[in-house]
């Protein structure tokens, strides 16, 4: 564990899960944040795969704002940071020109959490959102379990409960390259997604409502192809993203309830390493790195590219409240709201 006392008076402090085999996970209680994330190629050459900074006082101050987070009360966009519950309207802060977007100004991202080593394996982290903190409505108690197991399987656990009815939406934004963080882009990975279905935008990345079928499009990841096969492909969804940044909807087993389903797999050929991601969510986000534009430095050497990184972030559908046909974001007192996503690392 290391500490550092940073000029606002913030105690900062990083943390190390760490497996026999080998595998190394670092995290910061600012923004409760992974920083690093260390895994083997096919060769069992260790490097880091989480684009973010060497130095953890740097997570203050850069622009990318996001890297490894964790993301509440709400992952994505809220359209006109705007929506009901009941006949009550609640008014969110705005910080995507019109819209809300991943919790607003001092989301989850941007706040300390508190955290407790559970013997050596796990890290339980605790996050208090006062009532109508960015907007929400409701006192709100969430606490993250990380965990990493000796199967070289990092899951996160979301737990959250509420005085006062409200909408939650949880992730975590890492970025990934599997062929090492700094390593050129991400293109040449071979991406699969367990969706038969997306939910296309507008041009503010705003959900439309409908729910469309991947097939024939340049969201058809239900068979393995490269990234970067389809990204330049004259699609509107595509320019209005510059590049995938769209919800895909995870096709569920009905007989399977409240336990995490396949949802994507991604392989980097340069390096060999695979990330599996299973999760209770109904939804995955895939971005793609699209407005990483070379002027931030990478941990090692060099800076992160156009692309350079991906995330998949497993989440209910943006602009949820907004839209009937979609999962319900709602969490009542006296209820409990459970997720889990597991990020699995192999090489092949």
């Amino acid at each position: 564990m290391k500490e550092k006392i940073l000029e606002r008076n913030i105690l900062l402090t990083e943390y190390v899960l760490k497996n026999t085999t080998g595998i190394e996970v670092r995290i910061i209680n600012y923004g409760l944040k992974i920083t690093s994330v260390n895994v083997p190629d096919r060769n069992n050459e260790f490097e880091d795969i989480v684009l973010g900074f060497l130095d953890i006082d740097q997570y203050l101050y850069t622009k990318e704002i996001y890297f490894g987070s964790t993301i509440g009360r709400f992952c994505s966009r809220i359209c006109n940071g705007e929506f009901y519950i009941g006949e009550h309207k609640y008014i969110l802060s705005k910080n995507d020109q019109n819209n809300h977007l991943h919790g607003g100004l001092s989301g989850f991202h941007s706040n300390i959490w508190d955290v407790k080593v559970i013997r050596d394996k796990s890290l339980e982290c605790t996050i208090f959102s006062n009532d109508l903190s960015e907007g929400f409505p409701g006192n709100l108690k969430v606490i993250v379990n990380m965990k990493l197991t000796e199967e070289n399987e990092l899951i996160i656990s979301y737990n959250a409960t509420t005085d006062k009815k409200t909408i939650i939406n949880f992730t975590n934004h890492s970025y990934f390259n599997l062929s090492g963080e700094g390593v050129g882009n991400i293109e040449d990975h071979i991406l699969q997604i367990n969706a038969d279905y997306y939910t296309p935008v507008n041009q503010n990345l705003i959900p439309t409502g409908e729910i469309k079928n991947v097939s024939g499009t340049p969201f058809d990841f239900t068979k393995p192809k490269r990234i970067g096969q389809d990204i330049e492909d004259q699609s509107e969804q595509l320019e209005y993203g510059k590049g995938y940044d769209h919800n895909f909807i995870i096709k569920t087993n009905s007989k399977v309830k409240r336990q995490p389903v396949f949802a994507a797999r991604i392989l980097s050929p340069r390096s060999g390493r695979v990330l599996e991601i299973s999760t209770t969510e109904p939804g995955i986000q895939l971005y793609t790195g699209n407005f990483l534009d070379g002027k931030v430095k990478a941990k090692k050497k060099g800076t992160y590219l156009h692309r350079g990184g991906f995330c998949l972030e497993t989440q209910h559908f943006p602009d949820s409240p907004n839209h009937d046909n979609f999962p319900s974001t709602l969490l009542i007192p006296n209820e409990k709201y459970e997720s889990t996503t597991i990020y699995r690392f192999l090489t092949e």
